[in-house]
């Protein structure tokens, strides 16, 4: 039963409210943590940045990765945005087969 957590982070609490939204309300994600703020530091086009991000965990399947990358991508503020997913390598059983019951391919298409 292959479960995974994306990390995803925004401009704003507002940002991730609405694409954590979308992202539950197609099914792409069973549930998404929004989190409390945190400071960046990274380099972009040549420059250090210093901001603060509002990151979210989308909890999903490995198999809705691709869906959920491009729909953060569609409805998010930044040109590249990180999106990351990292394997949930054990877990509460009944809280995985959630995940699976409330995701898929066949409900997100839907």
């Amino acid at each position: 039963m292959k479960t995974v957590l994306v990390y995803i982070t925004t401009s704003s609490q507002e940002e991730a409210g609405r694409i954590g939204r979308i992202l539950v309300e197609k099914r792409l994600a069973a549930c998404v943590n929004i989190l409390a703020p945190i400071q960046s530091l990274y380099r972009w086009e040549g420059k250090i940045q210093n901001e603060t991000e509002i990151p979210f965990l989308a909890k999903t399947t490995p198999e809705l990765f691709e869906l959920l990358a491009q729909e953060v991508r569609s409805n998010h503020s930044y040109s590249n945005p990180c999106i990351v997913a990292l394997p949930i390598e054990r877990g509460s059983m009944p809280f995985l087969e959630w995940i699976i019951k409330e995701t898929g391919p066949e409900i997100a298409s839907a």
